[in-house]
């Protein structure tokens, strides 16, 4: 190699380090900005909501006075809500993702579904609110009910849950699969005991962030109709009802300084439900992922 390539060779190198270089404090610098606005907005909702929280606070209804504010009803709902939300969309993105991975056949029409789902999954979530307010409240006549609400959610985290499942199972390497045939055993047993099992981590852990996603949204709730102002509780799936993000949406559109107080108090309440959620999926994975 002669002088002249060996000054060639220095010089990329020298480019290569500076763009390497560059690029490591770009990114530092993007994360170092992301931490230091979610520090900002914990320090802000922590000083100014938490004067409000206390068990009075978790227990009684929503009230014109701000003294008198409770979260009791928007924390039962939000529970309600999940507790159809979950079941429905968990089997039906499960098994979509089954029958797509394992029993469609290779064709353009499954492709176009793929697609489409793969869209589905980022489209605004206030278009779900107008497809369940058309269909489930007005066409199929279930009213603002919590049945209404809950099968609107389930549209809107279903596709994620799909994607997630999919990928989840596309990572079950293709031994697993060989060797369950190799036994004798039929396509079904090896989905249910061999297959599924393996992807139990990967599954779990999108479903939850799913529906953590479900319980922080607003717009499709607004939307069907959800109530803002409410004290009772629902007594079953025709009741009306409120959720956590719709009543804090509420305590921040009063004309009243101290409703913004009350409703920091809110968010904490929801920050922390969302913690214990995204939790549970990494203490999930984890404990999966060590036993297959």
């Amino acid at each position: 190699m002669n002088l002249v390539d060996k000054n060639i060779t220095k010089a990329k190198m020298k480019q290569r380090l500076v763009k390497n270089n560059t690029g490591r404090v770009l990114f530092f610098l993007a994360t170092v900005f992301g931490i230091i606005v979610l520090f900002t907005l914990l320090v802000r909702v922590l000083t100014e909501g938490i004067g409000f929280l206390d068990l009075g606070f978790l227990t009684e209804f929503a009230s014109r006075f701000p003294e008198q504010a409770g979260f009791k009803a928007a924390i039962v709902g939000s529970f309600w809500l999940m507790a159809i939300t979950a079941p429905i969309s968990i089997i039906l993105g499960v098994g979509t993702a089954i029958y797509l991975e394992e029993y469609a056949k290779k064709s353009r029409f499954n492709r176009f579904i793929q697609m489409n789902i793969s869209n589905l999954a980022g489209v605004p979530s206030i278009v779900f609110g107008l497809l369940g307010l058309t269909v489930f409240v007005r066409l199929m006549e279930m009213g603002r009910s919590i049945i209404a609400g809950g099968l609107t959610m389930s549209l809107l985290i279903l596709p994620i849950i799909v994607v997630a499942s999919q990928e989840a199972l596309r990572a079950v390497s293709k031994e697993q699969y060989e060797a369950s045939y190799a036994m004798g055993a039929t396509k079904w047993q090896t989905i249910r005991r061999v297959i599924l099992p393996a992807a139990l981590p990967g599954i779990l852990t999108g479903s939850i962030l799913a529906l953590s996603r479900a319980i922080g949204e607003t717009a499709p709730l607004l939307m069907i109709g959800a109530i803002t102002f409410i004290a009772y509780l629902p007594e079953n799936i025709w009741s009306g009802f409120t959720v956590m993000p719709i009543q804090i949406f509420n305590w921040t559109s009063r004309p009243q300084e101290e409703f913004q107080f009350v409703a920091a108090a809110g968010i904490i309440v929801l920050l922390v439900m969302l913690i214990v959620m995204n939790s549970i999926a990494v203490l999930i994975r984890n404990k999966f992922s060590k036993r297959f």
